[in-house]
């Protein structure tokens, strides 16, 4: 009598079994359609594509990182020197080529203007402070590369990673001011980086991105004649972007 209820249980206990491991096998299926391509129906009509173009519009935070020289600690005038950020907006084109089904190679030129500031606090005697707004109108060559993930849902989340060549069109007109002003290298390069999400419509893809570009290059001009440049040992630029990009 207890053979034949233990064989009754293991039969009832095995067919849950059996389901519970079909059900757990077709949601596992489907889940993994639906990462590999379920519903990403205008992503494919893009994969087709080894290359597109487009537009970007961006807005821009800038600042200076200063560092400060030897003269700084027998300057009694100066007592401190800070970067305010600046605003700014960037417009540019886009040019980009897919290599493979993860990674794609950008090269995205265009214009930026931005505006960075040098707070200097004098000392007690002086109670005031000095502070020097710098306007640029920048042309840009960066060339990027991109990581991508699996789409879903038409969606999908990318990391990009590259260089940027930059010069500043407007330092011309900042040099008739140079006697007074602490002057900066038109020259700049920087390393990019950030992160963003790829949206797929019908007929173009919609890009959301933030990215941070570090200068790597001394972009201070060194003025031996005027105190706020010689307090200075060198100036590193630094902006933090946020762009919309429009591609097809």
């Amino acid at each position: 009598m207890q053979s034949i209820n233990f064989r009754h249980r293991v039969h009832l206990y095995g067919r849950k079994v059996v389901l519970t491991l079909l059900l757990v096998g077709g949601l596992c299926t489907c889940v993994s359609a639906q990462f590999t391509g379920g519903d990403n129906y205008n992503f494919y009509d893009f994969q087709a594509k080894p290359f597109y173009f487009g537009l970007t519009l961006g807005f821009n935070s800038s600042r200076y990182t200063p560092f400060r020289s030897e003269e700084f600690l027998f300057s009694d005038t100066i007592v401190s020197v800070k970067s305010l950020n600046g605003p700014g907006f960037n417009l540019n084109m886009i040019a980009n080529l897919k290599i493979g089904q993860y990674f794609d190679f950008r090269f995205t030129p265009g214009f930026s203007f931005a505006e960075r500031r040098l707070n200097y606090d004098l000392n007690a005697r002086s109670n005031r402070e000095i502070e020097e707004s710098i306007q640029s109108v920048f042309v840009e060559l960066p060339f990027l590369f991109r990581y991508k993930s699996a789409p879903y849902r038409d969606k999908r989340l990318f990391l990009i990673a590259g260089v940027k060549y930059s010069f500043d069109v407007a330092s011309e007109s900042r040099a008739k001011q140079a006697e007074s002003l602490v002057r900066i290298s038109p020259h700049d390069f920087h390393l990019e980086y950030g992160a963003g999400i790829q949206i797929f419509f019908d007929y173009f893809i919609f890009s959301p991105e933030f990215k941070i570009s570090q200068g790597i290059g001394n972009t201070l001009l060194f003025n031996p004649n005027l105190p706020q440049s010689t307090v200075l040992d060198k100036v590193l630029s630094r902006t933090f972007t946020l762009s919309f990009h429009i591609e097809g």
